[in-house]
């Protein structure tokens, strides 16, 4: 995100170099400004039929289907990311996850923390953030993921390729502890 102005006094930021990076400083209070990507948790939510949970959200696309997306909140790490995410748009519950990827969205300047979460298929909740859910084998996803302007295609076949070679080992699961 860049900023042009200081968010904590409002005074006009001016160009540094800190280290190897080019930076903004409040020339008032000093808080510095560097040009760091938000960061954003990626998660393929798989169940134990092996089906794929996809969710349409028109405000991205009418017609493509993306994985569960959401920003990381403050005080909270990468895997309660995960599971707050996949509960508050889906309903399901986390049982664990796996980190398999990140992009960047240079876009949006996200970088997406791209997860498989497992779960025990249930019944979908309503999200002021989602217009529709719906489960998917693993072949029919090609046809209906969001690929332009997304990472959710990108992710999908980063997940169908790590559950295809069954990890090759490296089966070291995350466990999962939500703040209540």
């Amino acid at each position: 995100m860049l900023f042009k102005y200081c968010a904590e006094c409002g005074h006009e930021l001016e160009d540094i170099k800190c280290g190897d990076d080019e930076c903004k400083i409040c020339p008032s209070c000093k808080r510095i400004y560097g040009r760091n990507p938000i960061p954003v948790v990626e998660v393929l939510v798989v169940n134990e039929f092996n089906e794929i949970l996809l969710l349409k959200q028109n405000y991205i696309s009418e017609d493509k289907w993306t994985v569960v997306s959401g920003y990381m909140v403050e005080g909270e790490t990468i895997e309660e990311a995960v599971a707050r995410e996949v509960r508050e748009e889906t309903g399901q519950i986390v049982n664990k996850c796996q980190y398999v990827s990140s992009y960047y969205f240079e876009p949006k300047q996200l970088i997406m923390i791209g997860f498989i979460a497992y779960v025990k298929k249930s019944d979908f909740v309503d999200s002021v953030e989602v217009d529709d859910l719906k489960w998917y084998k693993m072949d029919e996803v090609d046809s209906v993921i969001a690929r332009v302007n997304n990472c959710s295609g990108m992710h999908f076949d980063k997940c169908r390729e790590y559950l295809k070679s069954g990890a090759k080992g490296a089966r070291l699961l995350c466990a999962v502890y939500v703040k209540e």
